[in-house]
């Protein structure tokens, strides 16, 4: 039998009565206030356009690795869900619906299930639960209110209340998209950001032709050490001019280095030599080379201003096959063991005291929450945590953030949550949850008499809102 889909005003809040009715107070407060989305994968096109998302399974299915990925480690085909087939008009996507509804109880307990329930309930006003016998229902509510101007890119923007949204894009990409957002005149704001991995990571796949393009598009030798490193200042003033305030480097360690401009010239000759060949850049020369890129990127960021954004430790594309059938993103990233303390070591030393440059610093590595990062970002003035990231965007990883740093860190030294995500309606649904681990948080400092209501009130203001735009330059 069909049961109903209630979402309880008091979830996610401490279980204590007199703990929860503080956290309750604190996230009253909080709830309505504007959305910072300062780094995800949503794509701009669809605020460029802002044409209908087409069906449930367009928006819902086929772009969130959050979803797909659970059905494929249960046996479910991708393709069955609608990944890879853009165009194929043989495609049911009603079908690849069903497949996710007959299946919806495996998401149980994770972060998936809640952000997805709240998106049922609160945006497409559902009342019964997902299953094998509501699953027409659903595909047809959400996609006839797809089809209506309600429910397009910008207006649903504003009615979640979305101050600014950051996407990420290459260093290769036009942003004709974004320019087209300023072109409208619509007056939502949606900035990029620079993530120059593809022209940065030498076993990045078509880095050599990568770099061509990004000689076509400067006018620099990028096969020099000297054009590429002027190419990167000329692109990242571009992506300044066209909103952004930060940079993202998805590098699979946190490793930095300090060469003598002469060693890496000759590291740079070497791998672009290598490049075009069947082996490719030794696995130690790129290593080097993204360790050496990650300080000159922090030297390009103390003069342009542009925030940097670290997010190592994740062994990217782990499943050949996936990754060769489906490409990047198809949530076969597993996160390592990362070392930060030696790694960060060379670029702190060049540039670690500068209270004018910003390193956001994220992790995949709980472990090194409490014993690396806290105690780095309690005391470089250039180091700022990021709470959420891929797995631990959830709650209990949003809980253990802020156990294991507070004391170290402080509050002051992380920056507000980051949704990470390309599923649109996931962020108002991800930051309510942020708003509500928050608050229970502060709840249980406020009730064990470690900090006053009316600072657990200041400080629910600021992780809600003001650091990340603090921190984000916003």
């Amino acid at each position: 039998m069909t049961s109903r889909l209630e979402l309880h005003p008091d979830r996610l809040f401490p279980a204590e009565p007199s703990v929860r009715a503080i956290a309750r107070e604190l996230y009253a407060s909080v709830a309505s206030l504007p959305i910072v989305s300062p780094h995800g994968h949503t794509d701009p096109a669809w605020f460029a356009a802002n044409e209908t998302f087409g069906n449930a399974t367009d928006l819902l299915l086929v772009p969130d690795h959050y979803v797909f990925r659970m059905l494929y480690s249960q046996g479910v085909p991708m393709e069955a869900l609608g990944v890879g087939q853009g165009g194929n008009p043989a495609f049911d996507p009603r079908a690849a619906w069903r497949l996710f509804a007959t299946r919806y109880h495996l998401f149980r307990g994770t972060p998936s299930r809640m952000w997805l329930d709240w998106v049922f309930a609160e945006a497409f006003g559902i009342e019964v639960r997902l299953d094998a016998g509501t699953s027409d229902l659903y595909y047809d509510t959400i996609t006839d209110k797809l089809a209506t101007d309600a429910f397009r890119p910008r207006a649903l923007f504003e009615r979640y209340g979305i101050e600014v949204i950051a996407t990420t894009e290459s260093p290769l990409d036009s942003l004709e998209h974004h320019q087209s957002i300023r072109d409208s005149g619509w007056s939502g704001r949606v900035v990029t950001a620079y993530r120059p991995d593809p022209v940065v990571d030498p076993e990045f796949e078509g880095f050599r032709a990568n770099l061509d393009t990004l000689s076509e598009l400067t006018g620099e030798d990028c096969l020099s050490w000297s054009g590429y490193l002027a190419a990167h200042r000329k692109r990242r003033a571009f992506f300044a001019s066209m909103g952004a305030t930060s940079t993202d480097h998805g590098h699979p360690t946190a490793q930095t280095a300090n060469l003598s401009r002469a060693e890496a010239e000759a590291l740079f000759r070497t791998v672009v030599a290598s490049a075009g060949t069947r082996e490719g850049a030794s696995c130690e020369d790129a290593e080097l080379l993204r360790a050496q890129m990650l300080t000159e990127m922090a030297a390009m960021s103390l003069d342009d201003g542009l925030v940097m954004q670290i997010h190592p430790g994740s062994f990217r594309n782990h499943n050949a096959k996936v990754f060769e059938r489906f490409g990047r993103d198809k949530g076969a990233d597993i996160p390592m063991r990362t070392d930060y303390v030696q790694a960060l070591k060379p670029l702190l030393d060049c540039y670690g005291n500068e209270a004018g440059l910003s390193i956001i610093l994220f992790t995949l590595d709980e472990s090194a929450y409490a014993r690396e990062l806290a105690p780095l970002a309690g005391h470089y003035p250039c180091l700022r945590l990021g709470p959420a990231w891929w797995f631990h965007d959830s709650p209990e990883g949003m809980r253990r953030f802020r156990r294991m740093t507070t004391e170290t860190a402080g509050f002051y030294n992380t920056v507000g949550f980051n949704d990470d995500t390309r599923a649109f309606l996931s962020i108002p649904a991800r930051h309510d949850v942020a708003r509500r681990i928050d608050c229970g948080f502060l709840a249980e400092l406020v009730a064990e008499h470690r900090i006053e209501d009316w600072e657990a009130a200041e400080l629910a203001q600021d992780l809600a809102y003001n650091l990340v735009k603090q921190a984000y330059r916003l």
